[in-house]
């Protein structure tokens, strides 16, 4: 690691802790050269996830708006944010170990409503009612029914 100071090509760790979540680890490095102490961040590389969006158009994975998608589902509900949090994570990891470099925008909405129906079936409903479009009451009214049935 150069020194970013001098950019002498030795420097040696001092300190090593987890960062961001146990996702990073942090280092502070010390130069053998001009004696100044600096940071990195050491992360896992990720291959970068395409999801092909309805219309065919593609865009980086982007776990925010399933997070934001949850979240309005389930607002003025009975669900924690630990429970949101949680259902995001396990979806980002069913995704990711899909091992798919492209995945469906469907695929990921389904993996959503599945969690949702076993958390709030309200919250489920009504994610179902955004994500599927529904073009009328009786499309509505039989997803209602298929969640009163089961």
């Amino acid at each position: 690691m150069k020194c970013p100071f001098c950019s002498h090509e030795n420097t040696s760790v001092i300190d090593s802790r987890p960062a961001e979540d146990n996702n990073s680890i942090r280092r502070r490095r010390l130069c053998e050269k001009c004696k100044k102490r600096f940071t990195t961040y050491e992360k896992v590389e990720t291959i970068p996830l395409i999801v092909i969006k309805k219309d065919n158009n593609r865009e980086a994975f982007d776990r925010a708006k399933i997070e934001d998608g949850v979240l309005r589902a389930c607002h003025k509900r009975p669900v924690s944010a630990a429970q949101i949090t949680q259902l995001v994570d396990d979806v980002e990891t069913e995704v990711f170990n899909m091992g798919e470099k492209e995945v469906d925008s469907r695929s990921i909405g389904e993996l959503v409503m599945n969690k949702l129906h076993s958390l709030d079936s309200v919250a489920y409903v009504r994610f179902a009612s955004v994500y599927r479009e529904f073009k009328d009451l009786n499309s509505f009214m039989e997803e209602l029914k298929k969640v009163l049935d089961k």
